[in-house]
């Protein structure tokens, strides 16, 4: 346990933190689930415009440390894909 003030304001300030955090990835979860789920039911159109509302939530993530950079690109590329060969 923190004995010093500045350990305690330390823990307070990475609980904090957390719970900004937890709720951005939970956020960018939601987003990635209305993707698969447009993918899923094969609506393209549906489909584009969850991609469309997915990709700018990723990549805030990951400018606010949520995720890394390379991550979100990773994930925003292979939605992008699947989205893409939905038409093929």
């Amino acid at each position: 346990m923190a004995n010093t003030t500045s350990a305690k304001k330390a823990t307070r300030k990475i609980a904090a933190r957390t719970a900004v955090n937890k709720s951005r990835r939970s956020r960018v979860r939601n987003f990635i689930r209305k993707v698969e789920e447009a993918i899923a039911s094969g609506d393209q159109v549906s489909a584009a415009a969850a991609l469309k509302a997915a990709q700018p939530e990723l990549m805030r993530a990951a400018t606010k440390g949520v995720l890394h950079s390379n991550t979100a690109s990773r994930k925003v590329s292979r939605l992008a894909n699947r989205v893409k060969t939905m038409t093929a």
